[in-house]
């Protein structure tokens, strides 16, 4: 005579490798039909059932034998494929999330790049003098006084440039929008 699935699972959640291999010989299948039903999808289902068998193990040690062993393996089961359609909808919501956030980004970057290019081929049409002092201020980051060293010309000389490159930046943006 065949021993019950109950006294098995006991046996099992007290560590017995032979009644958990026996449990698992007995309703791997049963897992595996209901995960298919469940989820739709064969490989999902087997993804699904082997997550649960082996979890199985330490879920056995919450059992509290307070229904049939196969009423608390379906509600095992049902949880399980609960639990990972949450976790797919969460992945699937972040990942559309992160898509928008690159797109997002990527729109940022083009506009970056265009306002770049701008700069580049506007600054092209400055004199020298005036490209030079950017290009250090701006450019190399160093403050008016460190520009004025390198070019030899006063820190006072610097400043007027900076103004004047701003106000010939905008003059040369309110004619390109035009």
């Amino acid at each position: 005579m065949e021993t019950d699935d109950e006294t098995v699972a006991r046996a099992a959640a007290s560590g017995d490798r032979s009644s958990f291999a026996a449990l698992i010989g007995r309703h791997y299948d049963r897992i595996h039909g209901l995960c298919y039903r469940l989820t739709g999808h064969r490989a999902e289902a087997q993804d699904l059932c082997q997550d649960i068998c082996a979890a199985l193990p330490a879920k056995l040690m919450a059992w509290r034998c307070e229904s049939r062993f196969t009423t608390w393996l379906y509600r095992v089961v049902v949880n399980a494929a609960h639990d990972r359609r949450r976790r797919q909808a969460v992945r699937h919501k972040a990942a559309q999330g992160w898509g928008d956030w690159e797109l997002a980004r990527q729109d940022d970057i083009a506009v970056q790049a265009e306002a770049l290019d701008w700069l580049t081929q506007t600054m092209q049409r400055l004199s020298p003098e005036l490209r030079d002092t950017v290009a250090l201020v701006l450019g190399e980051e160093l403050t008016q006084a460190q520009a004025g060293e390198v070019l030899g010309v006063s820190e006072g000389t610097v400043a007027w440039r900076m103004s004047e490159v701003k106000k010939r930046l905008r003059a040369m943006a309110a004619e390109d929008a035009k």
